[in-house]
């Protein structure tokens, strides 16, 4: 059963970009069997692909059946489209566990288990590993015309590019084996629709030229927007790089945070495209929004929702409460909860200090800690001062007696210590 119009929900949500006529008819008619590729350059996605992952949600939430192609034979090639330089060619083992990494990830987002349109997982490695060169020419190759291939955008755009480097056969001949995996899956598993980011439009189309010519058949293909910021700058990166999905490679901390700190502007394309809420929800939040811009609370739903869904509710929870320590509103018992990871992660950039541990085994004066050992006190008559006006907190807690020591039972992680002068003023002793 079709559920929704799945076209008009990427159109009301700012999503898509192009489609090819009769498209959006096939979609209305009948459940249809739609794929989107993903090479895996990595072991992880990264924000820059939840779009894609999202489109998949949304196709398949509209009574459709979504495949997810792995790009185990194209991810040895490397895709021109967008790129100003060849990719670095992968080996076999690193492509397997890049690939392992993806297939847990997608699995978190796609109902692979239940119904006619449970999502499928296919790897075009598998169609292509014993294929020869030979047969492929002759049974793909030719089928297109070096002059279709050279009239796409992605190609020309690279060999007139204003490097001169221009582009290698095997990248020039990417576009053909995406076609054909096209064409492989419309024969084999009944795809009728290829999508993917507006980039790609080339590439599809391909597909859907290839499949009329080779065997006189209809497909169809559809894009969706690229995001990007507000200001022109690149989504999905921040000073430190990609933003991944795998939290080895960016902690829940980090993620939540990269949400949270977006403008109000992409806030209110951010929560259309990459969350599920309806579009009565998000016209209530952003009123609420703007009758108080200060309290962001765009931003904060918008982070809440994803953070929650990438990873978990209790992911989210540790690094709600651990952003709030930055900002004075952390409590000392949350702060002991947290992990190492998210403790640096959230404590980047603060002056720190190193001491020996071996100086907390007795204790040490915490005046002697901002003023000797430290130079979070100017003097020990300055930490004297700041201590008796309750200006200093160690650990998220206020200390206003001059003669307090500070002990190895007062290290977190066993490790470190944070002294806090001021409302705003955070420090960090590290003991090794």
């Amino acid at each position: 059963m079709i559920n929704n119009n799945f076209v008009e929900e990427l159109r009301w949500r700012g999503m898509l970009h192009d489609i090819m006529p009769e498209t959006e008819e096939q979609l209305k008619k009948e459940m249809t069997a739609g794929y989107i590729g993903f090479d895996p350059t990595a072991e992880s996605l990264h924000v820059g692909n939840l779009a894609q992952i999202m489109t998949l949600l949304h196709f398949q939430q509209a009574g459709h059946k979504p495949y997810v192609l792995i790009g185990g034979a194209t991810g040895m090639v490397g895709d021109p489209s967008g790129k100003s330089q060849e990719r670095n060619l992968l080996n076999e083992e690193t492509l397997k566990r890049n690939i392992e990494g993806i297939k847990a990830q997608l699995l978190n987002f796609l109902d692979f288990r239940n119904g006619a349109n449970k999502a499928e997982m296919v790897n075009n490695y598998d169609w292509f590993k014993n294929f020869s060169f030979l047969d492929f020419i002759r049974d793909a190759g030719k089928h297109i015309t070096v002059n279709y291939m050279m009239a796409k955008d992605s190609v020309k755009k690279r060999i007139n590019g204003e490097d001169r480097e221009g582009m290698s056969f095997t990248e020039f001949s990417y576009q053909l084996i995406q076609g054909y995996d096209f064409f492989h899956l419309w024969k084999n598993n009944n795809v009728l629709l290829q999508m993917g980011g507006s980039d790609q439009w080339g590439n599809i189309t391909t597909g859907t030229e290839f499949i009329r010519r080779k065997a006189g058949g209809k497909a169809y293909a559809l894009t969706t927007m690229l995001i990007k910021k507000s200001d022109g700058s690149k989504f999905g990166k921040s000073e430190g790089g990609n933003i991944w999905l795998d939290k080895n490679k960016t902690s829940p901390y980090n993620f939540y945070q990269f949400w949270l700190n977006t403008s109000d502007e992409d806030a209110k394309s951010y929560i259309r495209i990459f969350t599920l809420m309806s579009k009565d929800e998000i016209e209530k939040i952003e009123q609420e929004h703007a009758q108080a811009p200060h309290l962001r609370k765009l931003q904060h739903v918008l982070a809440k929702d994803i953070t929650i869904r990438v990873h978990s509710l209790q992911d989210y929870t540790a690094a709600y409460e651990a952003s709030e320590i930055l900002f004075g509103k952390g409590t000392s018992e949350v702060l002991s909860k947290i992990n190492e990871a998210t403790f640096l992660d959230v404590f980047e950039g603060v002056p720190n200090f190193k001491i020996s541990k071996d100086l907390l085994i007795n204790g040490v004066s915490l005046i002697d800690l901002m003023a000797v050992h430290s130079s979070i006190a100017e003097s020990k008559g300055e930490a004297r001062k700041g201590i008796t006006a309750g200006a200093v907190s160690v650990n998220k807690n206020k200390v206003t007696d001059i003669n307090s020591v500070i002990t190895v039972e007062d290290l977190i992680n066993n490790k470190y210590i944070l002294i806090q002068k001021g409302k705003k003023n955070n420090y960090l002793i590290i003991a090794e």
